[in-house]
């Protein structure tokens, strides 16, 4: 049985070719590939490639300064965060997220769109391994070259369950019977019909949004559209911990916000979805809320969803 694809990549003696990051003394990581013949050159001093090519994992080599490096493999959050951009890269807290919440599985059938440098396509391609597909949308040459460039060196090669075309997923999506749909851009209600039109019946859209304007309006979009689930939305925020001896405490620094995840599932073609039973905030419907957006809710169907929500509400008689 072959091994899936980059696998050989992650376990072993270093070889050439292979992506090694070094530590150093303060905990500081440097990432270089491995040459036959070549030097690696630090402030403190250097060390020929040659020492790591055939050693294990977990070695330590010394430059002529006598400083310590630990060299290991970069694991997938360290390489990503430290790739060639051109857009920014989804931060691993999020792409775990993503991973996790839209349930990617192995041999799933995604489609995304917004591939920036290729930090969650490698996620996914990881993901859905050799079995699945990933057919990633991006607009731009320049991103997409990018986004390649690093896909390709992770895995060492072109993966066999990826597509990736230059265009925008409105004109280009040919994809059918979808699994997954992820969104990555500027205006993800603009894609949610042709999501609709190729995710199958409990298929999934994710969408990640960076503002809070964006977020209401895609929730209202998944709303507006018919096909969706009531979507849920969320963030994340990652904080690490100092330990030294018995100075036990939180960072005084943490990953704070990045971004918004919102999730719907498909429905079945002409399914209504159930109608919302808890009565919305006071003013959450105002005068700040934007009447001529197409997306959004009329004012008629917003007082209908409310007298039937206040009509579930059971009243309770008092002696």
């Amino acid at each position: 049985m072959s091994e899936p694809t980059g696998a050989t990549r992650r376990r072993g003696p270093f070889k050439v070719g292979d992506q090694v990051q070094l530590t150093d003394p303060k905990g500081r990581h440097y990432t270089f590939t491995l040459e036959a013949g070549k030097n690696y050159h630090t402030h403190k001093g250097a060390f020929p490639h040659d020492e790591l090519i055939g050693a294990p994992e977990g070695t330590v080599v010394r430059t002529t300064g006598n400083v310590p490096y630990l060299a290991l493999r970069p694991l997938l959050p360290d390489y990503v965060l430290s790739m060639p951009r051109g857009a920014a890269v989804i931060y691993p807290k999020d792409a775990g997220q993503i991973l996790a919440m839209a349930d990617i599985f192995a041999g799933a059938r995604v489609v995304e769109a917004g591939v920036g440098s290729g930090a969650l396509s490698t996620y996914l391609l990881r993901a859905v391994g050799d079995t699945g597909t990933l057919a990633s949308y991006e607009r731009r040459q320049d991103f997409a070259d990018i986004a390649r460039g690093n896909v390709e060196r992770y895995f060492g090669g072109p993966h066999p369950a990826w597509k990736l075309t230059v265009g925008d997923l409105q004109d280009n999506l040919v994809e059918t019977d979808v699994d997954r749909v992820i969104l990555d851009m500027l205006a993800p209600w603009e894609c949610l019909d042709v999501a609709a039109k190729a995710l199958v019946p409990g298929g999934l859209v994710c969408c990640y949004v960076a503002t809070t304007t964006q977020m209401s309006r895609t929730v209202e979009a998944l709303r507006e559209h018919g096909a969706y689930t009531e979507p849920q939305a969320w963030e994340t925020m990652v904080r690490t911990w100092h330990l030294e001896g018995l100075a036990v405490r939180p960072d005084h620094r943490m990953i704070g916000h990045t971004g918004f995840l919102l999730t719907a599932r498909r429905m079945a073609d002409g399914v209504e979805p159930p109608l919302r039973q808890r009565r919305p905030a006071k003013g959450a419907y105002g005068e700040d809320f934007d009447n001529d957006k197409p997306t959004q809710l009329s004012l008629a169907e917003r007082a209908a969803a409310r007298a039937a929500a206040k009509a579930a509400t059971p009243v309770i008689e008092q002696d």
